[in-house]
């Protein structure tokens, strides 16, 4: 009924668009804020919490705290939570587990004091660590009832982002180190199914995700059941960017599909293998191991990356940037008005998705089509009943707090050719991105140059603004006296355009 009646507005709409005539808008509007629900992620104990460099706050709940008693439900540890991290603009990350190193389960109980329910206590880590008994069925029937219940309250609730799930060590999908037992100390393939299955059904709107290391035919059910596949659910990886990510994480990463990231967010947590790892994950340009945050964010579709660590090895205008190469970002390519009429054509120039409903909005006046599933690099056209010649453009979500907003890139942000060229990937790296008048810009070619190179920077609507020859791999480019707005900064010879990178300079 829904899509009938959307199809009736949309042909209504149109109809009545016919024969009007329309003029091209030019909008300058830029994306200099972290955008909801994506980039670099704080836990919600974090002192540099209150920042707006970060759009998403994490944390791991017990199920005890909400159920200690058969069929009671206290959600005020969750409640109590979610209003902490929205009261600072913040949207939540939430992930469920039973077992972490070193700690009891959180099992309710009810549960634990039945007396055929046996735990068993193991070494993990070293340390004396507790595990489910998954033998019994009322920790089954529990897990299943509690995230439907918990989607009853919670799956139309703004103050939720996304929710992490798993068995196993940290709800990460494996014990890597202690008793695993198959149907005793872990989940069966069976009732994972059945769960995984469940989570599909009662999670409607809110995003879910669970482990890369479930393509693990040892733990998960995919080997026996791959239509579970289809179920539409995102991936984390708790070991991004480690050393050994691209001969083990990305094998994981390719078992799911590149394409999972339309419906459902990819995201995980920086890598703790080493201590090495979190101290130059985001260090520019070459990462912990070679390779820039914003390299994996691009290539692995990244909404965003629990980084808790990262204010004390980083800057927080470092930790920005890479939040700014999370996730999705809008351009309107095309803004046309008639009197009483709008045609808007938006591209998603970053490298997520969008996974709840958000409508382009003329004058207040939202579409009826949404941007919701907009994958990286497609388009949308949306009529809206509503122009003039004043014309106010927005974007309107229902899904975010008060102090969110989504932004969008104008019609001159990009120069003629300069999109065709940036999809065709780049000869140089430029840091900072994100800068003030009179910052330095440190420009890094990829290889030393064979022949005369320059520089040339150029306005988001194509006017040039100054250039300087290349010397060697690595060079400097002063930045002074430019208004603040998109730039454009390309890599030439004599002949033809080797790259370009987009800056940003701030009032």
């Amino acid at each position: 009924m829904k899509k009938i009646a959307t199809f009736l507005c949309s042909f209504f709409l149109l109809a009545q668009m016919f024969g009007q005539v329309f003029s091209d808008v030019t909008m300058e509007s830029d994306i200099t804020d972290v955008q909801p629900m994506t980039g670099i992620v704080l836990w919600t104990t974090n002192p540099a919490k209150n920042t707006d460099v970060i759009s998403l706050e994490y944390s791991y709940m017990l199920y005890n705290q909400v159920v200690t008693d058969e069929n009671v439900y206290d959600w005020s540890a969750v409640d109590d939570l979610l209003e902490a991290v929205a009261s600072r603009g913040h949207q939540a990350i939430l992930r469920f587990r039973f077992v972490y190193v070193g700690y009891q389960t959180s099992v309710p109980d009810y549960i634990k004091n039945l007396s055929d329910y046996h735990e068993t206590e193991g070494l993990s880590e070293g340390v004396t660590t507790w595990f489910p008994d998954w033998t019994h069925p009322k920790l089954k029937d529990f897990t299943l009832q509690f995230y439907t219940k918990f989607a009853e309250r919670y799956d139309d609730d703004p103050r939720l982002a996304f929710v992490q799930t798993g068995f196993g060590l940290w709800a990460e999908y494996h014990i890597y180190d202690g008793p695993f037992v198959l149907g005793q100390t872990f989940p069966s393939k069976a009732f994972q199914a059945e769960f995984l299955t469940h989570l599909d059904s009662v999670f409607v709107n809110t995003p879910w995700s669970i482990s890369i290391d479930a393509a693990d035919d040892t733990y998960s059910p995919f080997d026996v059941q791959p239509n579970l596949l289809n179920l539409q659910f995102g991936n984390f990886d708790d070991s991004f960017m480690a050393q050994e990510h691209p001969y083990v994480n990305e094998l994981n990463w390719d078992f799911f599909g590149a394409e999972r990231y339309k419906t459902s967010p990819a995201g995980g947590e920086f890598s703790y293998y080493t201590d090495w790892d979190q101290e130059h994950v985001l260090d520019w340009p070459n990462g912990a191991h070679g390779i820039s945050y914003e390299d994996f964010a691009s290539k692995f579709l990244i909404s965003y990356i629990i980084g808790n660590d990262q204010p004390e090895y980083q800057s927080m205008e470092r930790i920005k940037e890479a939040s700014l190469a999370s996730g999705y970002k809008f351009w309107v390519k095309s803004f046309k008005v008639a009197p009483d009429s709008a045609i808007i054509e938006i591209k998603n120039v970053g490298v997520g998705s969008f996974y709840y409903d958000a409508f382009p909005a003329v004058n207040g006046i939202r579409a009826s089509e949404s941007l919701k599933y907009l994958g990286k690099g497609e388009s949308r056209v949306f009529h809206v009943g509503s122009g003039g010649d004043n014309p106010t453009l927005t974007i309107e979500c229902d899904r975010l707090v008060p102090g969110q907003k989504i932004d969008f890139y104008g019609t001159t942000y990009v120069p003629v050719g300069i999109d065709e060229l940036a999809q065709k990937g780049n000869s140089f790296k430029v840091f900072p991105n994100i800068l003030k008048n009179g910052d330095v810009v440190a420009v890094e070619l990829d290889k030393v140059p064979n022949d005369k190179l320059r520089l040339e920077l150029f306005g988001a609507n194509g006017q040039f603004v100054q250039s300087q020859s290349v010397d060697g791999r690595f060079n400097k480019l002063k930045i002074n006296q430019l208004q603040s707005g998109t730039y454009f900064l390309l890599l030439q010879n004599a002949h033809d355009i080797l790259g370009v990178q987009r800056i940003v300079v701030q009032p």
